[in-house]
């Protein structure tokens, strides 16, 4: 069973989650929070694989506390919840390694799909957001320079496989793009991982992007 902790400010949008997720089988909401301060006090408590977590809330942001629960040893994963599709808080949660974002319209199925990604390690990241994202990281982050030392790391097909993880695809896809089994493109993904110095695709996207391969 894989526990789940919402938080967020709204009361409305928490039993919303609480309904749409609490009935799946292989999920369980063992708590809420209202603020970011209380997220901290429920996740030491409770231990959670994953937490949903608001960007703007009272008395302690989304942000600060994504910040600080990635801080620790064995943190849960984090799923953004979001109303604007490019917020740059949003940006800045993924910078800081948050696994992905939902919008709080999304419907239920969908919802439920992302989450389910989340437990399984992958990403919840939407090509069409994930454009938005890239565009904006390049206004600043890394000169394009820099980014261009960092791809030469890779391989040629390391490279290729970065580029298709900038484009928004999952694994499966990328492994129907460039003719490779699904898990070679996930050691692939790996070794990017390990040469870039991140665990995040959204990082491998933008530097990407900074290095001029989109």
């Amino acid at each position: 069973m894989n526990r789940l902790v919402i938080v967020d400010d709204d009361p409305m949008v928490r039993t919303g989650l609480r309904l749409i997720l609490g009935g799946e089988p292989d999920l369980a909401i063992v708590g809420e929070a209202g603020d970011g301060r209380e997220a901290l006090r429920v996740v030491d408590e409770l231990g959670p694989d994953v937490v949903l977590m608001d960007i703007r809330m009272p008395v302690q942001d989304g942000l600060v506390t994504t910040e600080r629960l990635l801080a620790r040893p064995d943190p849960p994963r984090i799923l953004v919840l979001t109303t604007f599709d490019a917020d740059d808080m949003v940006l800045r949660a993924l910078r800081l390694g948050a696994a992905g974002f939902l919008l709080k319209d999304t419907p239920p199925a969908k919802m439920i799909e992302a989450v389910r990604t989340v437990v399984n390690g992958e990403p919840v990241l939407s090509p069409s957001v994930t454009r938005q994202l890239i565009a904006a990281a390049t206004r600043q982050d890394l000169p394009r320079t820099q980014a261009q030392r960092e791809l030469d790391r890779l391989t040629e097909r390391e490279r290729e496989v970065a580029v298709e993880v900038a484009r928004g695809r999952s694994n499966a896809e990328i492994a129907e793009q460039l003719y490779m089994s699904v898990a070679t493109v996930k050691a692939n993904i790996t070794r990017i991982f390990t040469k870039l110095g991140t665990d995040n695709r959204v990082h491998v996207a933008m530097k990407v992007r900074d290095a001029g391969l989109l």
